[in-house]
């Protein structure tokens, strides 16, 4: 009969064996990755052709140079208030329903095109034309939003 186990030995690796270990499964990720490492490398060869690796190199080496500089320009006061502004507008963006925001626009596109059409046609427009442009519809319902967005629009300012 056999004697028990009472002691395990752990295999310790010297650092040759390591190395290779590492080296074999290198050799193995290189053999299964060959198509990638060469798109890779001609990458690689191309920008630096370019000159782009050295462009890159220098600005690691500037890199300290280069935040001063962005940090500097970035906190400059049209930049701030570009960035204020943006944040505003975002900000107004998202309070307004989206149906409705693609109405107007489209409104506008119609309106675009007729202006232009209209424009070109070399009459003149004439007073009692513009009190009966009141009566058209389409007109009359431009002017009643225009004045009511002029009416919110004071509501708004008033505050």
């Amino acid at each position: 009969m056999a004697s028990p186990i009472t002691q395990i030995k752990k295999k310790e690796w010297t650092a040759e064996e390591i190395r290779q270990q590492k080296l074999y499964e290198l050799e193995t990720l290189i053999a299964e990755q060959n198509e990638a490492l060469n798109k890779l490398l001609a990458i690689t060869g191309d920008l630096d052709d370019a000159g782009v690796l050295d462009a890159v190199l220098a600005m690691v080496k500037a890199k300290e140079g280069i935040t001063e500089v962005v940090m500097g320009q970035a906190t400059r006061e049209p930049v701030t208030n570009l960035i204020n502004n943006m944040m505003s507008a975002a900000g107004a963006l998202t309070a307004i329903n989206p149906a409705s925001t693609e109405r107007l626009t489209s409104s506008m596109v119609i309106g675009l095109k007729e202006a232009e059409a209209q424009n070109h046609n070399g009459k003149k427009l004439g007073l009692f034309q513009m009190i009966g442009a009141i009566r058209d519809p389409d007109v009359n319902r431009a002017i009643k939003f225009g004045f009511n967005f002029l009416k919110g629009m004071g509501k708004g300012l008033n505050k």
